[in-house]
């Protein structure tokens, strides 16, 4: 069918182009008005020591940051605040995936800030994705509570890969917001399972939140996690589900006779409580404090934190011997070779990191 307006008579007809769009950029926009002023490691080290939050958050950020620079800068910045920290009292908090940790959190918190007083932090741990490496880190957005209180500071941060549930740079952290001012640290983990306790070597209270109908006494014998809980608390323990949560705490605590007696020499204990509502938080928190009251006077909390510190100097040492092997030059050259002669069968998985290891070496040497 034709097109009316392709007839002659319409000829005349001329279409504008109409009214040019201006550039969705503003030209007058100068682009270095947004560009950071970089802040001094004395400046920093003196900004967190008084409390500012923003050079705090800018402290973590540079941990968190792998630019080799950025890495020299914020051992320095640690170093320098190392003699303000180790005054708060460090609580890991953790859990299966949907127990109710940072409602949990919210709530402890707002009892604590309440009751005891002082400044609390709070580290959650958000998972990361093995595919696009991203995080949501939205943890804050279920802490409706402290995230609008003065005395909190919440900070999400990216698991990166780490196993154990939390952050590589998270006990840098901690050192930090001691630094600043908080005398109390909660350590949110992404929720864990059975062999993921490296959260546990950087807290003074390891707290396993646990929800009805997750297992009998041989589930809970299974779970390591379990052998290094400090305490375990049943969580959503409200309406009809009460009933269910005080058979979960019986299954717990028949399991935890199966256990030897901790180090500390504290029997850890299992109670019930609901997040959501806030009842049975205060006997949450008197059973931490009779822990810490329990611990400081047979002085295994000054053992735990010695150990603590002898642990992640070796963790240290192992990741450093990890990044310079792979930022090796002739490994970096000889990886991907290695790699498919594994694939293509010519030689097994072992005996080419060997290979790649004398290489390593020898290129040491040299």
């Amino acid at each position: 069918m034709e097109h009316p307006e392709n007839s002659s008579e319409y000829a005349g007809l001329q279409v504008n182009s109409g009214v040019e769009q201006p550039s969705i950029i503003n030209p007058y926009l100068k682009r270095n008005r947004f560009r950071r002023q970089e802040i001094s490691v004395a400046d920093m080290v003196e900004g967190i020591v008084k409390g500012d939050i923003t050079i705090l958050s800018q402290a973590v950020t540079l941990i968190e940051s792998v630019n080799p620079t950025h890495q020299a800068k914020a051992q320095e910045v640690i170093e320098k605040c190392l003699p303000y920290s180790g005054h708060s009292v460090r609580i890991g908090i953790s859990g299966v995936p949907g127990a109710g940790k940072s409602t949990s959190i919210d709530e402890f918190g707002i009892h604590l800030l309440k009751e005891k007083g002082g400044r609390l932090a709070v580290l959650a741990i958000d998972p990361s994705s093995e595919r696009s490496k991203g995080s949501i880190l939205g943890d804050k957005t279920r802490m409706e509570k402290l995230s609008v209180h003065p005395d909190s500071f919440i900070r999400p941060s990216p698991s990166a890969g780490s196993l154990g549930g939390v952050a590589r740079k998270t006990r840098e952290t901690i050192i930090l917001c001691e630094a600043a001012g908080f005398d109390k640290i909660f350590v949110e983990t992404v929720g864990v399972g059975q062999s993921e306790t490296a959260c546990h070597s950087m807290v003074d209270f390891f707290l396993l939140i646990q929800v009805a109908g997750t297992g009998d006494e041989l589930q809970g014998i299974k779970r390591g996690i379990m052998e290094i809980s400090d305490g375990i608390v049943i969580n959503k323990c409200d309406g009809d589900n009460v009933e269910r949560c005080q058979m979960a705490a019986t299954n717990f605590r028949n399991a935890l006779h199966f256990f030897p007696m901790p180090e500390s020499g504290w029997a850890p204990k299992v109670l019930c409580y609901s997040g959501f509502y806030g009842t049975g938080v205060k006997e949450v928190w008197d059973m931490i404090y009779q822990y810490f009251d329990f611990v400081k006077q047979n002085g295994y909390f000054d053992y735990r934190r010695n150990e603590q510190a002898k642990y992640w100097m070796y963790e240290s040492i192992n990741e450093h011997l990890r990044l310079n092997f792979y930022n090796n030059p002739i490994v970096q050259q000889q990886l991907q070779q290695a790699e498919q002669s594994v694939l293509k069968g010519q030689k097994t998985s072992f005996v080419a990191a060997q290979d790649l290891l004398n290489m390593y070496y020898g290129a040491d040497r040299d």
